[in-house]
């Protein structure tokens, strides 16, 4: 197997530093299900469109999510199919944990 570069680290670690965030790792669950403007993010988000935003850009930089415009307004979705098989295993992560720590209090 190839060993991988300082780069390459160096990448992965701005894609979890762009997801390092309550509120993207939600717009990323809820791109998941459907494509959505600004307006409909922030509203599920519960904070103000500049901010939703300026997340999004975040996200976006990374090469997570794309956009496309209608009108005025831009559509932002989801742009790799992998992100539930990384939830699903940081679900994994947190139940084991949760476990381990209720077994080393008994």
């Amino acid at each position: 197997m190839k060993e991988k570069t300082r780069e390459q680290y160096e990448a992965r670690a701005k894609i979890a530093k762009a997801m390092a965030h309550p509120s993207r790792l939600l717009m990323l669950d809820l791109l998941q299900k459907q494509e959505m403007c600004v307006n409909d993010i922030s509203e599920k988000v519960g904070a103000d469109q500049s901010t939703v935003s300026k997340h999004l850009s975040i996200l976006k930089d990374v090469g997570l999510v794309g956009s496309r415009k209608e009108g005025t307004l831009s559509y932002y979705r989801v742009t790799c199919g992998c992100l539930d098989g990384f939830f699903s295993c940081m679900e994994t992560v947190l139940l084991s944990d949760l476990e381990g720590r209720r077994l080393s209090v008994k």
